[in-house]
């Protein structure tokens, strides 16, 4: 690749050193913007005309700073897998901005996309057919060589593995072995190693853990940490469990219906969650404690999550929310900090009617004492 010229697709070669400048921690490396993605629906068989579509992504807005690990949570079909794969244009964009170092790259193909995908690597959900079964573990991890043959020089690529195997915890000398000689949790692992070998500085992953027994999910979560801090990685962290989610995650954004309907800190969400969404989702996670169980707050939402080919007009969750009222199917509610809302609740939600509402009771609520805080009315 030259540092001019033209891909054979026409997309423009980005310069090399637009990808090599540093970016500061706390500055945004990956910036979305209005980012959608619809799957057309069609119909007839000679002549196909397209009668609608799936809005599977709709307008979604994120920054991923540099270092951080942010987390993306949602019921499925809810848009969250879509996003990881347009973000690494598997799928394409059906409009929107991803600026990547404060290039846009949402449309880039050939030898450009080639170049940013060195930088931003995926590491899939399930590691049973993520993993070719006909290639050894050292022809899965070294593939990336053969791409991009300036990362490792051929005489060096057998050792790099190697390497690679050892940072992820599984002996180098499984080199030669097939991914069915493998447990769920070392085929994650090499999974996670295909996806350092280009030493990549952003990391999607969708689900990681998902298919792993419990023990194993700690210890790929673990070794996600120690690799973020040993080579400076930003995550995406795409998962259906929210105390994973929240272990490993400095943010943490709520996607329902195509949207992004809430974003904050781990601690804004989880501690002072504004959307009545966001208050669902949390009230539905089992706790440890038995005699909290009668006494928590469980929100139980009616009815089926909408059709994303025909999602209700204004706000999407408001056919299942018990706030809902006119205003909620005449304007759809923007991501923004809603007036009114003080200190860890001041922070992004897209609800017209935004506040917090108490999950968790107290002991002295459990146990029908009164509280010593509360004033006297």
């Amino acid at each position: 690749m030259t540092s001019n010229g033209a891909s054979a697709l026409g997309a423009p070669v980005p310069q090399s050193a637009a990808f090599e400048k540093e970016v500061a921690s706390g500055e945004p490396i990956l910036e979305v913007r209005d980012l959608v993605k619809h799957f057309p629906l069609t119909e007839g068989i000679i002549f196909r005309k397209q009668v609608g579509a799936v809005k599977a992504v709709d307008g979604v807005s994120f920054d991923l700073v540099q270092g951080e690990t942010l987390g993306i949570v949602g019921e499925s079909g809810c848009g969250k897998s879509t996003l990881a794969k347009v973000l690494m244009n598997l799928e394409p964009a059906t409009s929107g901005s991803v600026r990547y170092k404060g290039q846009e790259i949402s449309k880039l193909s050939g030898a450009a996309l080639k170049a940013v995908r060195r930088n931003i690597q995926m590491v899939f959900q399930d590691p049973y057919t993520s993993l070719n079964p006909r290639m050894t573990v050292g022809d899965i991890i070294g593939e990336p060589y053969e791409i991009h043959p300036e990362v490792a020089p051929k005489g060096e690529r057998r050792r790099a593995v190697q390497d690679l195997l050892d940072v992820v915890g599984l002996n180098p000398e499984y080199i030669n072995r097939y991914p069915h000689q493998f447990s769920g949790g070392q085929r994650q692992r090499i999974g996670i190693a295909r996806g350092l070998a280009l030493k990549p500085e952003i990391i999607i992953c969708d689900e990681p853990v998902s298919a792993l027994d419990v023990s194993v999910q700690a210890q790929v979560i673990n070794l996600l940490e120690k690799l973020q801090d040993e080579f400076n990685l930003s995550y995406m962290f795409i998962a259906h469990d929210l105390s994973i989610v929240r272990h490993i995650s400095d943010r943490v954004g709520v996607m329902y219906l195509g949207k992004m309907v809430e974003l904050g800190t781990d601690l804004e969400i989880y501690e002072h969650a504004t959307h009545p969404y966001t208050q669902a989702l949390l009230s539905a996670v089992p706790v440890p404690d038995p005699t909290a169980r009668d006494s928590r707050d469980r929100i139980v939402l009616e009815g089926d999550v909408p059709s994303p080919a025909n999602p209700p007009s204004g706000c999407r969750f408001r056919t299942r929310c018990w706030k809902a009222q006119e205003i909620c199917a005449v304007e759809e509610p923007p991501l923004i900090v809603r007036p009114g809302l003080q200190q860890l609740a001041a922070h992004d939600s897209a609800c017209h009617f935004a506040e917090e509402r108490e999950i968790e009771l107290s002991a002295e609520e459990r146990l029908g004492k009164p509280d010593p805080n509360a004033q006297e009315q």
